[in-house]
C-alpha cells in the first residue's frame, strides 16, 4: 500500500527527479531506489529493516532522502568519527539544499573528542607534563582554543589521537564536574548537547550511542525518546560495539590516571589537609602490583578467566592483589571526604574512587550468568573485562520493547523540566520541546521546495512505532543475514539484500596462489611479501597489503622495506605513522611526479580506508580472517553453540571470515571506473569447502589461474595508467 513518503522518495529519485537537478553525478539505481522505498516503509510504519547494500549501492543517499523528507527527528549513528564528519559536513548539506528543506543538522561527538578548557588550565599548572614535546602541543592547543567555536579537537592539525595530551585537555564520565565546573558555561561538550537537541538530524557514533546507554540504562538519555527514526550505518560494528560497553571493565590505567588527578588536585587546593603523597603511592603501589601479577608482556594477550582467577595466577595471589588495590581506595575515600566541600573537583574524585571501588567489589565475586570475564594484559596495562556474549537480549529489552510503547508511554508523558545545570556524564542533557521546533532554513535561495509541506505535517500526538533501520555493505552470506541479526536480536526484522552496481568481472580480477604454503607454516609471510614485492614493481607502488595479525604485519613491513629499497616506492607500515597521516600519503601516492606507495596494515584499514580511482589498484590479504579460536569471547561464544547443538565452525567462525574478507576486498573497487586486481595469498580457498563458500560471498571477479596471469594483469594496469597520466599532462 502506497502512503505519501513513498511517493516523494520514488519522485526524489526519479530520472529527473529533484536529485538528478541538483546534484551532478548522481545517477539513478534500481538498487538504491529499491533500499530507499524500503526505508520510507518501515518510517512510515515503524518496526526494523535491516540492509545489506552493496559498495556502490549509494546507501547513505537511499536512508538519508527518506528519513529528510518524513519530517521525523532523526538520530544517525555511524561506526567512527570520520564517518560521523563525512555524513554531517558533505552528504548531509548536499541533501538539504538539493531538496531544500529547512533542517536543523547536529553533531555530537564523545567526550574524547572536544577540549575541556578546565582540564587545560589544570595541566598547563601540572609539574608532571611528560616531556618537552608534549609542553610545546599544549601551548598550540591553548592558542587553538582562543579561537576555535566547537572545541572540536579534530579541528586542530597534527594532533596525533594517541598523544599523551589527549587525556590532560579532555573530560570524561569519570572526572568531568558538570554543573560545578567553573567552565560549565562554556563547556563545549554541553554546547554540542544542546545543539543536538535543538536539531532534526543528530549524528552520533556507535560508542556514543552504547556508552550512553550503560551509562544512563534507559536508552539514549533525553535524546532518544523525542526521536522517532533511528538509522545505524556501517552496523556490522553493532554487536562489538556494544558488548564492550555493556559489560564491565577496570584497568590499571584507570587506577593511575585517578591517582595522578588525585595528586595534583590535592597538591594545588588542599596541601597540608591530608597526606596526598602518601595515599596516591599507595593506590599506585597496588596497582603496579596488580599490573605485575600478570607477568612481562611484549604484546597483548587475553587470559581466560573461568575459574576464581585468571589461568596462571593463584587464586590466593590475585584475589589479595585486588583486595589491596580496594583497600587503598577506600584510604583515598576517607580522605576525601574531609575536603569534599572545598572544591567540585574533589566531590567529583570522590566519585570516581568509589565507582572504582564498586568495580573491585564486582570482580572479587563471581562473574554474571551469560556473560564472560578475561584479563586483556598489554606492556604497560591491565584491563580486567566481563562482557556479555551479545547484545541481542539489550536491544530487544531496551530497545525493541521500547519502540513498541511509544503510544502507551512516551506521548503520555510531561517533557522534563529545562535543567540550566544539566548533568555532565556521558548520557545527554534534558530538553524541553518535542514537536514545535524552529527550523533553520538552508543558505541557498532555490524556491520553495515541493517537499516541504509533507516536511511539516508531523502529527501533535505521534503513536506510531519507532522505526530502526541497521545497514552496511557486508551483514553476512545467509538470505536472512543471521550473523547480524542473531546477537543483535533483530530476528523478527524485516531484511533486504541490495547487490553492488558495479560490473566486477569487467573491473576486477581475483588470484589465489596454489602453491602457497599453508598460513601456519613459518615460510608463509615471507612467501606473501615475495608475491607482493613483484607485483608492487610491476605497478609502480599503488598497493594495499592487508595482514590479520600483527607479526605478519610487522613481518611483511621489514621484507618490502629491504626488498624495494632504492625502487622508488615507498613502504608505508600501520604504526609507524598516525593513521590519518599514511591514508593522506598513500593517496597522494599515485599523483603526477609522485612515487609510488604500498601500505602494509591491519586492523582498521581493513574497512573504513576508502581510495578511489589509481591511488589502489591491488590488494593483497596474507590469509583468511578468522577470528581467534583462543579468544575468550570467541571460545564462549562456540560453547553457547555447541550447547544448541549447532556447529561453531558453521555458523559462526565462517560467518566471521565471510564479513572480514568482504570488507577488506571492498578496498579494492569504489567507483564504477576502477580497475584491480585482489590477491588472496590463502590456498584453502581452493581446496576447501568452506574455502568455496568464502569466495562465493565475495563479488564475482574474473579469476586468474597463474602467476603469469597475475604479472600480465599488472603490466596492462600499469600501462593504462601511464597513458591516464600522460594525458593528464598533455
Amino acid at each position: 500500500m502506497n502512503h505519501p513518503l513513498r511517493d516523494l522518495v520514488q519522485e526524489a529519485f526519479a530520472p529527473l527527479g529533484v536529485l538528478a537537478r541538483a546534484t551532478d553525478h548522481f545517477r539513478p539505481r534500481q538498487g538504491q531506489t529499491d533500499m530507499a522505498l524500503a526505508v520510507a516503509d518501515v518510517v512510515a510504519h515503524g518496526g526494523s529493516l535491516v540492509v545489506e547494500a552493496g559498495t556502490g549501492v549509494g546507501k547513505t543517499f537511499a536512508y538519508l532522502v527518506p528519513a529528510l523528507l518524513s519530517g521525523e527527528r532523526v538520530l544517525l549513528s555511524t561506526a567512527t568519527k570520520a564517518l560521523q564528519d563525512q555524513l554531517f559536513a558533505r552528504d548531509l548539506p548536499r541533501l538539504v539544499q538539493a531538496l531544500n528543506l529547512p533542517v536543523r543538522l547536529a553533531l555530537l561527538k564523545g567526550r574524547a573528542s572536544y577540549l575541556c578548557t578546565h582540564r587545560m588550565e589544570m595541566a598547563r599548572r601540572d609539574t608532571q607534563i611528560p616531556d618537552r614535546h608534549t609542553a610545546h602541543l599544549l601551548s598550540r592547543v591553548e592558542t587553538w582554543s582562543l579561537s576555535t567555536r566547537t572545541g572540536d579537537l579534530a579541528e586542530l592539525p597534527g594532533l596525533d589521537e594517541r598523544s599523551p595530551l589527549i587525556p590532560l585537555i579532555t573530560s570524561n564520565r569519570e572526572n568531568c564536574l558538570g554543573s560545578q565546573c567553573p567552565k560549565f558555561k562554556t563547556c563545549y561538550v554541553n554546547a554540542a548537547r544542546r545543539e543536538a537537541l535543538g536539531a532534526d538530524v543528530v549524528v552520533i557514533n556507535h560508542h556514543l550511542f552504547f556508552a550512553d546507554m550503560a551509562v544512563r540504562e534507559t536508552g539514549m538519555a533525553e535524546l532518544l525518546p523525542s526521536v522517532r527514526v533511528v538509522i545505524f550505518d556501517e552496523a556490522h560494528q553493532l554487536n562489538e560495539v556494544g558488548v564492550n560497553f555493556l559489560g564491565h571493565q577496570l584497568s590499571t590505567g584507570q587506577l593511575l590516571d585517578v591517582t595522578r588527578d588525585m595528586l595534583a588536585t590535592g597538591l594545588q587546593l588542599a596541601r597540608g589537609l591530608a597526606d596526598w603523597q602518601g595515599l596516591c603511592a599507595g593506590l599506585e603501589r597496588a596497582t603496579r602490583e596488580l599490573r605485575l601479577i600478570g607477568g612481562k608482556r611484549t604484546g597483548s594477550v587475553k587470559l581466560r578467566w573461568t575459574e576464581d582467577a585468571p589461568e596462571g595466577i593463584y587464586h590466593s595471589v590475585w584475589e589479595q592483589s585486588l583486595q589491596d588495590v580496594g583497600a587503598a581506595c577506600v584510604q583515598a575515600l576517607q580522605a576525601l571526604d574531609t575536603v569534599s566541600e572545598i572544591a567540585p573537583d574533589f566531590m567529583r574524585l570522590h566519585d570516581r574512587v568509589a565507582e572504582v571501588t564498586k568495580r573491585v567489589d564486582a570482580f572479587l565475586n563471581p562473574c554474571a550468568p551469560d556473560a564472560v570475564r578475561w584479563v586483556d594484559i598489554g606492556a604497560s596495562q591491565m584491563r580486567l573485562m566481563e562482557a556479555p556474549l551479545d547484545i541481542a537480549e539489550t536491544v530487544r529489552e531496551r530497545l525493541m520493547k521500547q519502540s513498541t510503547q511509544v503510544a502507551d508511554d512516551e506521548t503520555d508523558q510531561e517533557p522534563p523540566p529545562w535543567n540550566d545545570e544539566p548533568s555532565c556524564d556521558d548520557g545527554f542533557i534534558s530538553h524541553t520541546d518535542r514537536c514545535d521546533r524552529t527550523f533553520d532554513a538552508p543558505d541557498h535561495d532555490l524556491e520553495a521546495s515541493p517537499f516541504e509541506s509533507a516536511f511539516r505535517m508531523r502529527p501533535a500526538e505521534d503513536t506510531r512505532p519507532r522505526c530502526w533501520v541497521f545497514t552496511s555493505a557486508t551483514l553476512g552470506d545467509d538470505p536472512r543475514l543471521r550473523w547480524f541479526t542473531e546477537p543483535c536480536g533483530l530476528e523478527s526484522a524485516t531484511v533486504l539484500r541490495v547487490s553492488s552496481p558495479f560490473d566486477y568481472p569487467a573491473q576486477a580480477s581475483l588470484y589465489v596462489p596454489r602453491d602457497i604454503v599453508r598460513p601456519n607454516d613459518p615460510a608463509h609471510s615471507a612467501q606473501v611479501a615475495a608475491i607482493a614485492s613483484d607485483a608492487v614493481r610491476r605497478l609502480g607502488g599503488r598497493t594495499l597489503v592487508l595482514t590479520t595479525t600483527l607479526r605478519a604485519l610487522r613481518a611483511i613491513g621489514d621484507v618490502l622495506k629491504q626488498q624495494l629499497e632504492g625502487s622508488g616506492i615507498e613502504v608505508l607500515v600501520q604504526g609507524e605513522w598516525p593513521k590519518r597521516h599514511l591514508m593522506e600519503r598513500f593517496r597522494e601516492g599515485a599523483k603526477v611526479g609522485e612515487g609510488g606507495c604500498v601500505l602494509v596494515a591491519s586492523a582498521t584499514f581493513w574497512e573504513g580506508f576508502d581510495v578511489p580511482g589509481d591511488a589502489l589498484q591491488l590488494v593483497i590479504i596474507d590469509k583468511l580472517p578468522f577470528p581467534p579460536p583462543n579468544d575468550p569471547l570467541v571460545e564462549a561464544r562456540s560453547k553457547r553453540l555447541e550447547a544448541q547443538g549447532r556447529s561453531p565452525f558453521n555458523d559462526y567462525f565462517v560467518p566471521e571470515a565471510v564479513v572480514a574478507l568482504k570488507q577488506g576486498a571492498g578496498r579494492l573497487i569504489r567507483t564504477e571506473s576502477d580497475q584491480g586486481v585482489l590477491v588472496l595469498c590463502d590456498n584453502r580457498l581452493v581446496t576447501t569447502g568452506y574455502g568455496r563458500r568464502l569466495i562465493a560471498a565475495l563479488p564475482a571477479m574474473h579469476r586468474l589461474q597463474t602467476a603469469q596471469d597475475l604479472a600480465q594483469s599488472l603490466d596492462v594496469l600499469y600501462q593504462d595508467f601511464i597513458v591516464r597520466t600522460s594525458t593528464t599532462i598533455f
